[in-house]
């Protein structure tokens, strides 16, 4: 692959306050957002739309973990408020309600997306953006979308096609795990193919290109959800994810999610020289011991394996990901299980099968396939 340089990329933020405000013009405009809403000089797009004299800002919106980010996963307790600084109301979608009411349109004719992806499908905020996209349409408002870099790159795509059995609001559109499309892609795509029809705006970045990771775009990284810290676990996330239908420990309650795995029953370098000698490429595992301070296995040590990826355009993160559960799987033997429901309000499908997006994958494991025969298929 072409080796890219680091560029100065121009956020659809940006694009939208210098050049695009006639698309307001006149208008009431609300705000979906979150913490990684911001320009390239760290100032909140919530911020910017406040002061500025010609954007009537009425309403904010926020997706799983709040406008703050301040909720861990599946903590659905945040709840509307009047935002001090602004006096706006803020509605919460996600919980009770994850589709954006007659109520809380009522105060604007267009509303704003910009919030930043991670480019895989089970990242709830490009659900959100559907479920918003729907509601927009059916109740004539318009939606803009201020266009943000895939921070995995626009080339790359991995992982099954979701399909409609496994609809859920980790997966609401037939897209691949790793989908490789910006947010402002994804919302053309779904409004052309998914039978959403709102009246769609999209203002687009300038300077990006599909082969650029987030390092490349020369842009601060504002971590997106609590257990996306930093642009290395955006890297490791598409096949790391799925951990979380298992009762291995993904991670969380440490410092780096998803780039730790383990389990109470895992000899860490037993398990760092299995991976080792499968020669996967772009990736390294590192034998290693950790304590989660909370989620899956709380307070206990257990052992297990950091990802350190070598080589980002060779590292494959759904074969990875699969990799280690099967060895984590063939390991425990009657100690590892899939998670039970319920997950992200699915109360009947097992977790990893819709994380997936099928539960052909899940099948195929347990039949004894191998990742590399399961990516042929």
């Amino acid at each position: 692959m072409v080796k890219i340089e680091k560029m100065s990329v121009r956020l659809g933020l940006e694009n939208f306050l210098q050049n695009n405000l006639n698309i307001v013009g006149g208008a009431r405009v609300g705000l979906l957002m979150n913490p990684s809403s911001t320009n390239s000089q760290l100032e909140s797009s919530l911020e910017l739309l406040h002061q500025n004299s010609d954007v009537e800002l009425t309403t904010i919106l926020g997706p799983q973990h709040g406008t703050r980010g301040e909720t861990q996963d599946n903590m659905i307790e945040w709840e509307d408020y009047l935002d001090t600084r602004t006096k706006c109301p803020v509605y919460s979608l996600y919980g009770e309600t994850r589709k954006p009411t007659g109520h809380m349109l009522r105060n604007l004719d267009i509303l704003l997306f910009d919030v930043q992806d991670i480019g895989t499908r089970c990242y709830t905020y490009i659900s959100t953006m559907v479920l918003a996209m729907e509601a927009c349409g059916e109740q004539g408002k318009t939606f803009v979308v201020l266009d943000r870099p895939n921070p995995i790159n626009g080339v790359n795509v991995e992982g099954p096609i979701l399909t409609p059995n496994f609809r859920s609001f980790v997966g609401l559109t037939p897209i691949p795990i790793r989908h490789g499309m910006t947010v402002g892609e994804l919302a053309l795509f779904f409004n052309q193919e998914c039978g959403i029809s709102c009246k769609l705006e999209i203002v687009q970045m300038e300077g990006w290109n599909r082969e650029m990771f987030f390092e490349n775009t020369n842009l601060p990284w504002i971590p997106p959800s609590p257990n996306m810290p930093t642009v290395k676990t955006t890297l490791v996330y598409p096949g790391m994810s799925l951990v979380e239908g298992t009762n291995i420990s993904e991670g969380r309650g440490t410092t780096c999610p998803f780039e730790f795995s383990g389990a109470p029953w895992i000899e860490p370098y037993d398990l760092a020289k299995t991976l080792e000698d499968l020669e996967l490429p772009g990736v390294r595992f590192r034998p290693i011991y950790f304590t989660p301070t909370f989620h899956k296995w709380s307070q206990q040590m257990i052992g297990g394996v950091q990802i350190h990826v070598t080589d980002r355009n060779k590292f494959l993160p759904l074969r990875t990901g699969l990799e280690l559960i099967k060895v984590y799987r063939e390991t425990g033997k009657d100690q590892f299980h899939w998670k039970l429901p319920p997950y992200e309000y699915e109360c009947e499908k097992l977790p990893f099968d819709i994380l997936c997006g099928t539960d052909e994958v899940r099948v195929q494991i347990e039949n004894g396939m191998t990742p590399e025969e399961i990516e042929c298929l």
